[in-house]
């Protein structure tokens, strides 16, 4: 299976990727985790994100298409993945296009979590005192809100005119959360099973 998983920063992408992954034997690929090890080890790329993000901007388009791109190709990823926090931009959709087609893939669904933005700034202010990211002030927040509606939010259109978006209701406990995708993508199989062979 061949997912995207779209939301908000806080929405809880990242702990319901992880259980999806779990779930259906496919490695869930967080563009986020590769940038943050990144900046841990201060490679040169990890410098340069780390300037980005700590102003609330996103890593520009040709760096993160190519760390997809290699992490698409390695072996664990070939029969299916999970990605979470790509694409971001009708940019990196194109590119990600590009690169299934290479391969003669196609995506399953597109799931995207749907929440309150008051509740998720609240969550993550609440975990930037917990991990200790000092950088998550409340203004840093909101503007990756800001900029998540303006240039992300318009993906889940061209994802709907394809007929792959899922949209699932994002609040609630991580079990409610997880129960509710698991409902949809049971759908997706079924639908996928249903449809002749080729199509």
């Amino acid at each position: 299976m061949r997912l995207i998983m779209l939301g908000p920063p806080g929405a809880g992408k990242g702990t319901q990727a992880a259980l999806v992954s779990a779930a259906h034997g496919v490695p869930a690929i967080s563009t986020g985790d590769i940038f943050r090890a990144n900046i841990r080890n201060e490679t040169p790329l990890g410098l340069q994100v780390r300037e980005i993000t700590a102003s609330g901007g996103y890593v520009p388009d040709e760096i993160t298409n190519a760390i997809v791109r290699d992490r698409l190709a390695e072996t664990d990823a070939v029969d299916g993945f999970l990605l979470d926090g790509y694409p971001r931009t009708t940019g990196q959709v194109l590119a990600l296009d590009d690169m299934l087609a290479e391969t003669g893939h196609a995506l399953d669904a597109v799931v995207e979590l749907t929440v309150d933005t008051d509740e998720v700034v609240g969550r993550l202010l609440a975990r930037a005192v917990e991990q200790g990211r000092a950088d998550d002030t409340e203004d840093v927040i909101r503007e990756r809100m800001r900029l998540y509606a303006e240039e992300t939010a318009p993906l889940a259109a061209v994802y709907r005119e394809r007929g792959m978006l899922q949209r699932v209701d994002g609040m609630g406990t991580v079990e409610e959360v997880t129960g509710r995708i698991e409902q949809v993508l049971s759908g997706v199989r079924a639908g996928r099973s249903s449809r002749p062979a080729g199509a």
